[in-house]
């Protein structure tokens, strides 16, 4: 089983609090959260940040003795440096926590790339080392290596979605569906991308693609299919890409990306086609089955959905209401064994990524996209706080559904 993606943020922002009293925990992020409100206006809105994977989860260590509080404040950010800053500003503007008194003191604002970074130059070096020992090493292959590894870590953020180091400045743009996409097209030399990540189109793509020639390049799937309609309907699509058949953007070789944006097609002409391009293979195909005919298979496939006992239920209860607000997501395995905790924004890539998770709970809505994946990777239980309309051998619950 392959090691879980940790969260991806960019700057960590420590701060130290002394009170005159004694408070716990709860005082604290509520006064965090509280009375940095309005300050700088509804864009650094800590709530809204958050609600977004801007800014993650607010982690406060509090201990009192002879009637005083001390602790810690962490604070993860995607935001850029300027923003993080006042953000970081703004905590120390907090005079008052629960009934006492109380300071607030930045620390340190930690650039987590700088890590990454120093993490890749030695790694970089001991495989240099260890090649050198076993025989004389190709050079350029090595250089390439390590270029390669490099530009994996060039990845950054527009208005909270992943993109290539190019894209805010480039008139061109490539439309992906995830952050592991971005990855691969950024090893074979192409910085203009954008992710986005998931069914819906955010606002900033809509935005940026009425500025800029743009192309969506999908993934050879149904998903792909479904996450190119949404982008047609929602923004300003120039080119249309597909990786070949059965085959995701992420996995496709340096000659299969180029060849797949030399053959992209107009826009228009792509909706002038008679046939959607599907996978030959896919068991969607329309030339295979009639509307009512599937239809009717969907039914069967929803009647067999895992039954969940009252314990499941209980269980899955704990665990979304401890998920909201979050924005993350908690994956089990068969024996409800916690495998690991990710962002939203990470689980569909990280689902691709391991063996058999049985069960999947996050803040967020299932979609369309994520069954897919789950049905692929034989997940039984589907849970998160919303839930689209979806028929599917996975039992996809939601809050209410646990009520």
């Amino acid at each position: 089983m392959a090691k879980l993606a940790p969260t991806s943020i960019k700057y960590v922002v420590k701060a130290t609090i002394k009170a005159k009293g004694v408070i716990e925990k709860p005082d604290v992020i509520g006064a965090v959260f509280g009375q940095t409100e309005g300050l700088l206006g509804s864009d650094l809105n800590l709530r809204e940040l958050q609600e977004t994977g801007r800014i993650g989860r607010v982690e406060v260590t509090v201990k009192s003795k002879s009637g005083e509080s001390e602790g810690e404040i962490i604070i993860p950010s995607s935001l850029d440096a300027a923003e993080t800053a006042l953000i970081a500003a703004t905590l120390e503007t907090i005079e008052r926590v629960g009934p006492c008194n109380a300071t607030i003191t930045v620390t340190s604002v930690e650039d987590t790339r700088s890590d990454k970074r120093k993490y890749v130059v030695d790694k970089a070096k001991e495989i240099l080392q260890g090649m050198m020992d076993e025989g004389v090493p190709d050079a350029d292959g090595l250089s390439e290596e390590i270029k390669e590894a490099v530009r994996s870590h060039e990845i950054t953020s527009f208005h909270g979605l992943p993109c290539g180091p190019n894209m805010e400045d480039s008139s061109e743009m490539i439309i992906v569906e995830g952050r592991a996409d971005i990855i691969n097209l950024l090893k074979h030399g192409i910085r203009n991308t954008i992710a986005i990540e998931g069914a819906s189109v955010p606002d900033p793509v809509k935005e940026a693609s009425k500025e800029k020639e743009t192309t969506a390049f999908m993934d050879g799937d149904r998903g792909g299919q479904l996450n190119l309609k949404g982008l047609m309907e929602t923004a300003d699509i120039d080119f249309v890409a597909f990786a070949p058949d059965g085959k995701e953007v992420e996995e496709l070789s340096k000659k299969e990306i180029f060849k797949a944006l030399r053959e992209k097609m107009k826009t228009a002409d792509y909706k002038k086609k008679d046939t959607k391009p599907y996978p030959k293979s896919s068991k969607f195909d329309s030339k295979k089955s009639s509307p009512r005919s599937s239809r009717t298979k969907e039914v069967k496939m929803a009647k067999r959905a895992p039954r969940i006992s009252k314990t499941q239920k209980d269980n899955f209860k704990k665990v979304l209401s401890d998920l909201v607000g979050t924005r993350a997501a908690c994956i089990f395995d068969s024996k409800n064994q916690l495998l690991g905790k990710v962002p939203v924004s990470e689980l569909v890539n990280t689902l691709r990524t391991i063996d058999s998770p049985h069960t999947i709970i996050f803040d967020g809505t299932v979609d369309q996209k994520l069954n897919g994946v789950a049905m692929d990777k034989g997940t039984k239980f589907l849970v998160g706080m919303e839930k689209e309309d979806i028929h599917s051998p996975v039992a996809i619950l939601c809050k209410k559904d646990l009520q």
